[in-house]
């Protein structure tokens, strides 16, 4: 009989918060042509050169105010989920990965065969598919082993998008807000251009929880990305711009999801509750709320197992 292996991956994350690891961490995720698509002779001076030295002191600085006691948000969070899975199925074999540093998937792929796992799922935790992102998890994976599955998205599914919506709903309940933000971690417009389906896959997932809770709709509720990096033109709205313009337009009362991330990050830590906070209560903002993503909720962890059985042979 089959023994089923389960991999779960998420972006990933430095060593440890300082400088030389955080440089580390950057330069191989900077260096994935998914992510930047660039010839890499031109590419690479420029992020040697300009790029890592400013922008690595800068991050460190910013992992060094998240850090926990027991690591990174990120990692911590991608274990906890793990060993709930694990729980919930004792015969499989579950692992975690991250395509950027470590763990690293080929290395746990390997380990999870010699563990006696004969067939592999693999689950990149990205709900919405980019070639930025789920892309290198489909090529890593398929560089070490054609045959092994990789689920590609999960944006528009019935019982993610349940448990998204029952999470903003009950969030939603709690206070008088003006507006619903789902803030999406962005890509270049030129990406999408170039047949990204991104942007769509967000924009079904929005209207997936907009479909489930009455009070929403499309004129209280905004869908903006966010994280922008470099000088070229990103997905719009961008996050920044649109909660300085809230308050202008009488919208003072926030509560913001991120449906692309399901775990706490650099980016849903310092990026949302610190950084984007400031900017829309210097707008004149006076209540900015964040919906917590699933991080260890056992009933997201639950929905891992049901997602992966669909899979498997």
């Amino acid at each position: 009989m089959n023994k089923k292996g389960l991999l779960l991956v998420n972006l990933g994350t430095p060593d440890s918060p300082e400088t030389d690891d955080v440089k580390t961490y950057l330069k191989e995720f900077l260096s994935d042509s998914n992510v930047i698509q660039m010839p890499k002779l031109l590419w690479q001076p420029i992020l040697r050169g300009k790029i890592l030295p400013k922008r690595a002191p800068k991050s460190a600085q910013l992992y060094q105010k998240i850090w926990r006691k027991d690591g990174s948000p990120l990692m911590v969070y991608a274990q906890k989920q793990t060993e709930q899975v694990q729980q919930l199925v004792p015969d499989w074999i579950v692992r975690c990965a991250m395509t950027y540093r470590k763990p690293n998937i080929a290395e746990t792929l390997r380990k999870m065969r010699l563990a006696g796992a004969d067939d592999i799922v693999v689950l990149p935790l990205f709900p919405q598919y980019s070639v930025t992102s789920t892309q290198s998890v489909i090529d890593q994976v398929h560089q070490t082993d054609q045959s092994i599955k990789v689920i590609q998205s999960f944006y528009d599914d019935d019982a993610y998008l349940d448990l998204l919506a029952r999470d903003i709903r009950e969030a939603w309940s709690k206070h008088d807000y003006d507006t619903l933000i789902l803030s999406y971690h962005g890509i270049p417009e030129s990406y999408v251009r170039r047949g990204d389906p991104y942007v769509a896959h967000c924009t079904a997932t929005t209207q997936g929880v907009l479909e489930r809770i009455g009070p929403l709709t499309t004129n209280n509720t905004h869908q903006v990305f966010q994280s922008r990096f470099g000088p070229t033109e990103w997905v719009k709205p961008y996050l920044s711009d649109t909660l300085m313009s809230l308050p202008r337009q009488g919208n003072k009362r926030v509560l913001v999801s991120t449906p692309a991330f399901v775990a706490d990050c650099l980016e849903t830590i310092e990026e949302i509750h610190v950084e984007n906070q400031e900017i829309f209560k210097q707008a004149g903002g006076e209540v900015f709320d964040v919906v917590k993503p699933f991080n260890d909720d056992i009933a997201f962890s639950k929905y891992l197992v049901s997602l992966a059985q669909r899979y498997f042979d």
